[in-house]
């Protein structure tokens, strides 16, 4: 069976949708694999010997695309096969993510051909078939049937990859990336499992640190506030995420709070409210709407707190640490002004000093002596410890 079918959307606002950052196509095709009930999503790079992308394969043991929907999964922009429903998942009753049938095209964000090679379930009978599309005919799709595969799922095949993909060869930050965007969902259903190059997408591998709250307004509306602290930096700023009762992601920003210390976070403002905020498009109108507005002021008093007792259990660590190694000059209870000068310039060391906190024992009693002597102190430690 061979058929063509066709996007009734205008060409140039197909291709808009294919616009988008290599990550945030990514994540549109795995929460497209996880609509699908996918257990496992698997997200791998084929690379050649001078370590460019010759392709990039996203796979799923999902149920497939259902061959007698597909016209109405590709070919209507704005409708989708989850609509039905419009909830949740058909086998395992997940939640749904997507409902605007928008996602797919993202694909072409990736490279400038896309194949979605999948296999269905027809009563007792497996079906397969390849749906091809190419950026140079956005509108277009191919369908070949092909014989059956072994199992239900979708691999989808991108090729002629863009050199904005290059970004996705250094796994650690867009695990991270992606292991922030799935934390509330991968936490819901800790059956399902996401890799991307073989390492896997887990908040839990790459949280430093999580703590609960409960963000309480005026008129007595509540949400949970989940703070998660990242092992290693994002690009960006700590963010606010709006998610509704059930996790999934409504509306996010830049949190407008900086955590003082080496690492990211991500604060999930968790609860029902937000989903009808989000159906009256409030939540994207961010501090001009009043409600929303009190959320985020009352989340930002949440974390400034936060971040300032973790910065001050950090500060006392590293004090315990620094006299116990007798590399620090003082004793804990001294309260000169000597020691609050050279405290001082120990901030501006660590502010900017890369690896300051790493270096070894010798070399940072070393630094503190010559500190000491800067400032004019009396040094309570008689001689720098060998490492």
């Amino acid at each position: 069976m061979t058929k063509d079918i066709y996007v009734q959307a205008r060409a140039d606002h197909v291709a808009s949708l294919a616009s988008a950052a290599p990550l945030s196509a990514i994540e549109e095709l795995v929460w497209n694999a996880l609509d699908a009930d996918a257990r496992e999503v698997k997200i791998d790079l084929v690379q050649n010997a001078l370590g460019g992308i010759d392709a990039i394969r996203v796979s799923d043991d999902g149920c497939g695309i259902d061959l007698l929907k597909v016209e109405e999964t590709f070919g209507s922009l704005g409708g989708s096969w989850k609509m039905p429903d419009g909830t949740t998942t058909q086998n395992f009753h997940r939640r749904l993510h997507g409902r605007h049938g928008r996602g797919r095209f993202k694909a072409f964000a990736l490279g400038t051909h896309v194949e979605w090679r999948t296999t269905m379930k027809a009563g007792d009978d497996l079906i397969s078939y390849t749906l091809a599309g190419d950026a140079s005919e956005p509108g277009v799709f191919h369908i070949e049937q092909t014989q059956p595969g072994p199992a239900t799922g979708t691999e989808v095949y991108i090729t002629g990859v863009r050199a904005t993909a290059d970004s996705l060869t250094v796994p650690g930050p867009a695990v991270q990336a992606l292991a922030a965007k799935f934390a509330l969902y991968l936490k819901a259903y800790p059956g399902v499992g996401v890799w991307f190059c073989g390492i896997p997408v887990s908040p839990v591998v790459v949280q430093k640190a999580t703590t609960d709250y409960v963000v309480t307004l005026e008129s007595g509306i509540s949400a949970k506030l989940e703070v998660i602290e990242w092992r290693k930096k994002f690009s960006g700023k700590g963010r606010i995420v709006f998610c509704g009762g059930d996790g999934f992601t409504l509306h996010e920003r830049p949190s407008g709070v900086r955590s003082g210390q080496p690492f990211s976070y991500t604060a999930y403002l968790v609860g029902g409210r937000f989903g009808e905020l989000a159906a009256e498009n409030a939540l994207v109108m961010d501090e001009l709407h009043p409600e929303v507005r009190a959320w985020l002021d009352a989340t930002r008093k949440i974390l400034k707190e936060h971040f300032r007792q973790r910065a001050a259990s950090a500060a006392a660590e590293r004090l315990a640490k620094w006299i116990a190694e007798k590399s620090y000059p003082f004793a804990a209870d001294d309260d000169s002004p000597a020691r609050a000068k050279f405290d001082a310039g120990v901030a501006d060391m660590r502010a900017n000093l890369e690896g300051f906190d790493a270096l070894p024992t010798a070399e940072r009693a070393y630094l503190f002596q010559l500190l000491l002597r800067a400032v004019g102190g009396d040094s309570q430690t008689t001689s720098v410890p060998a490492d």
